[in-house]
């Protein structure tokens, strides 16, 4: 019997910015160290930043790795960006964390309770994986959401004059 995939969507409301002032941070595909938690390591290793094909190599400590070793990482392929929609998607080429078949997309849309403003909503499919489950690893990308959010609405509040 065929196990199905694990789903699962997340979302955090930009409160002190626009989606116009988050985007460019979002479609930076080589730069998600800046703003992940326990993401210390991201850079390209393939193909030109922000251009579906490209690759993103990340290590870091945000999920333990299935061999026993201190950083997991992943290698990372953006499949496609709309610029329009701001949107991304990518899948999981290679990691150490166990995901297989993992697809997850990230976009910008309005928020949700109807009083205006943005929100990030990131959504992920991934085979289920040994010794996890979903329940667990949903409140680490709903925690890594909100503080990568945070950290992008500092980094706009800094630059402001």
């Amino acid at each position: 019997m065929e196990k199905r995939k694990w789903e699962a969507k997340v979302s955090t409301r930009l409160e002190n910015a626009s989606s116009d002032q988050i985007w460019p941070f979002l479609k930076d595909f080589f730069s998600l160290h800046k703003w992940f938690p326990g993401l210390p390591t991201c850079y390209g290793i393939h193909g030109t930043n922000g251009e579906p094909g490209c690759v993103r190599y990340c290590a870091g400590f945000s999920l333990p790795s299935i061999d026993g070793a201190t950083v997991s990482w992943s290698k990372e392929r953006l499949i496609e960006i709309d610029h329009v929609e701001r949107n991304l998607s990518y899948e999981i080429l290679d990691c150490n964390t166990g995901f297989k078949s993992y697809v997850a997309s990230m976009k910008i849309i309005p928020a949700a309770d109807g009083c205006g403003g943005w929100q990030i909503e990131w959504r992920f499919e991934v085979d289920p994986v040994v010794g996890w489950r979903l329940e667990d690893l949903v409140p680490k990308y709903e925690i890594g959401l909100q503080l990568m959010v945070k950290k992008m609405e500092a980094s706009i509040s800094d630059s402001s004059y």
